[in-house]
């Protein structure tokens, strides 16, 4: 017992806080407070990790994940002087949004890999990606998007069972982990000018609104807007 106490004590001061880490290009000048940012809809997919380790997603979590996420960002960015537009992919120019967002995640996969991880392109050097001069097309009257995905698991009764169970022998059992990526891009240019990785801690749950809120405090604290 004192054992299973000791490593659920540990799984609990591991996740005791939300870990972001951005990065930022070389801007000329910062956003003009004037500017007008589109956000668009969170992408978001949210699964509960069964016990033997399967995920399922569950559309209410990620349409409720998508909804609190939504509402931190426009409460967040309406702390700035900037203009903020919502724009919701399924919606917007027959799918040109759409294909944006994708070809962010993509961009942002080749972030995670080339200046998270330790795989590093020799030719390289700073912060320099783009989505292409065709990001443009999605508002032709804004300046920058702000674009955010997150993907999450959470245990299941059974995977908690499993863990206690496991933790008695000494091995560990994943619980699940949630984490969100955002860009801002200049849309005129297509630069990701802004990017950030976060995993979330236990405090900063997006299927709440209070969770939501803490993540997008944490996770936009040094956003150039």
């Amino acid at each position: 017992m004192r054992r299973l106490l000791i490593v659920a004590a540990c799984l609990m001061a591991a996740a005791c806080a939300s870990a972001t880490e951005s990065r930022t290009a070389t801007l000329s000048a910062p956003p003009a407070a004037a500017a007008t940012v589109v956000l668009i809809k969170p992408d978001v997919d949210l699964a509960v990790l069964t016990a033997v380790g399967l995920s399922e997603t569950r559309a209410d979590w990620s349409e409720l994940g998508a909804s609190n996420l939504q509402t931190a960002l426009q409460n967040r960015l309406g702390q700035s002087s900037q203009a903020v537009r919502v724009v919701d992919p399924d919606m917007a120019m027959e799918g040109r949004a759409s294909q944006l967002m994708r070809l962010h995640q993509a961009v942002g996969a080749s972030i995670l890999v080339f200046d998270y991880g330790p795989r590093r392109l020799p030719t390289k050097t700073g912060f320099d990606w783009t989505l292409g001069d065709g990001a443009g097309a999605l508002d032709p009257d804004a300046d920058y998007a702000l674009f955010t995905s997150a993907r999450g698991t959470y245990a299941s009764g059974g995977r908690m069972a499993t863990m206690v169970v496991m933790a008695a022998f000494g091995m560990g059992v994943p619980l699940g982990e949630q984490q969100i990526l955002a860009s801002l891009v200049e849309l005129k240019t297509g630069r990701v000018i802004w990017f950030n990785h976060a995993i979330a801690g236990p405090h900063a749950d997006i299927r709440s609104p209070e969770g939501a809120t803490a993540l997008v405090s944490e996770m936009m604290k040094d956003a150039p807007l």
